[in-house]
Order: C-alpha cells, then structure tokens, then sequence
C-alpha cells in the first residue's frame, strides 16, 4: 500500500499542475491514464460499479464523482480531482481541490478549511481512539468557520478492495465506535460545503452536486493506524 500511495501522489501532482484554464475534464482523465500506464498501476475507478474514467473532476458545486468529459475549466473554477490507483493488488486513493487561475476569497477559504479538517481528522487517528473520534475532529475543525459538512457521503476503510468497513463520517460525537488499532487503513474524505450539507444527484447518476448550488471542496488521504501518528499513506 505504500507504494501505491506513493504512485498516487506522483499522479496527483502532475494533474494539479495540468490544472488551468481552457483545459478540459476529459484532458485532466486522459493525463491521469497515461501517468498510470507510466508507473504500471491499475485504475480503481474505470469500471467500478461501471463508472466510465480514471477519475473523478467535479467542478464548483459538484462534490464528488464528477465524470470527466468536455467540461472547460475557466478562470476563477475550483475543481475537486479524486483518484485511486491498484498496484500488486493493493489500493490507494486520494484527493485534492486545487483553484484554476485566480479564484475569490471564498473559494480560498473553503479549500484552506477542508484542507485542515482532513488534516485534523489525520491527527485524530491514533491508536486506542474511538473512530468518532476522527469524525469529530473533522467536524469541529469546518463548522466554525461557517461551512457544513455533507453527511450523505463518508470516509472509508481501505486495502484489497477500495471501499471496506469501517465507514467513517466526517461529523458527530466523539468516543464512539470500534477502537482504532495499530494496521487498520482507512481513507479520509471530508466533503465541505459553502452552504447547506444536503445534496443531489445529477441525470448522468453519478454525479454528486450541492442542493442549493454553492460551491464544496473534497480532500482525502489514505492513511494506516500506527502506535504513535497516523502514517499517511498517499504522500511522502
């Protein structure tokens, strides 16, 4: 699992760097397969459940699971990209929502704080903590800065298969739920939203949107519990 995590950072890097404006989602997706082919690791997503690409691009008030296509990003966009990759039969998977040009205060600040609730979630998972622990740790780290946390979809646990118990939420109460020990691997995913937590789903069934159309970030790592911090997984 590390390095398949390795391998996805490496990938991930290079499509934030791809990120501008007049490129479109389906460049983005067709850069992610040849960096694969590059490192000889398999697609996680291309299939699963018959979803059609590499990866995941959901644009502004997407959320997740946004299919790549003929979408052109424009100047002041954010786009979430959620990628996971297979090597030696082992999975990896991560995300990151990066700006395209120039982009408001709003959309900085609603990176900035799903950035840091991941990381607060990361710094919850020790060993001899309850799993809640980690959900609220996220929780507490997005509501006081007046975003919400998007409760219809949760982080995971993560191995042979890319979605495995437990489920992890991004909100509720600490100290409960099973004791976090040293060897699990998880992926956290907090979801954050510039306005209400609910959301839809879009015609093509798979695309996850806002309800009231603001715009939401995605972050996740994979990471295993260990005696001390966390070590993650999908960065160096």
């Amino acid at each position: 699992m590390r390095q398949a995590g390795r391998y996805l950072w490496e990938i991930l890097q290079v499509l934030q760097m791809a990120v501008r404006p007049e490129i479109t989602t389906g460049e983005l997706d067709a850069l992610a397969a040849e960096e694969m082919k590059q490192r000889g690791v398999e697609p996680s997503f291309l299939g699963y459940h018959g979803y059609p690409a590499h990866i995941c691009a959901s644009v502004n008030d997407e959320i997740v699971h946004g299919i790549p296509g003929k979408r052109v990003l424009k100047e002041g966009d954010i786009i979430g990209i959620d990628c996971g990759v297979i090597y030696r039969g082992w999975q990896a998977d991560s995300a990151v929502t990066v700006g395209v040009g120039v982009v408001s205060d709003e959309a900085k600040r609603l990176i900035e704080v799903t950035r840091a609730s991941l990381e607060a979630g990361i710094g919850a998972a020790r060993s001899g903590a309850r799993l809640s622990d980690i959900s609220h740790a996220i929780q507490q780290a997005i509501e006081p800065h007046g975003f919400s946390v998007v409760r219809e979809y949760v982080g995971h646990g993560i191995g042979r298969a890319m979605h495995e118990e437990p489920q992890i939420p991004n909100f509720g109460p600490p100290g409960r739920g099973p004791v976090l020990r040293p060897g699990m691997a998880i992926a956290l995913e907090p979801m954050v939203n510039v306005g209400e937590w609910k959301t839809r789903v879009a015609p093509d069934h798979w695309t996850v949107l806002t309800i009231d159309g603001k715009w939401s970030a995605h972050f996740e790592h994979t990471l295993t519990i260990t005696d001390g911090e966390a070590e993650v997984l999908t960065r160096p």
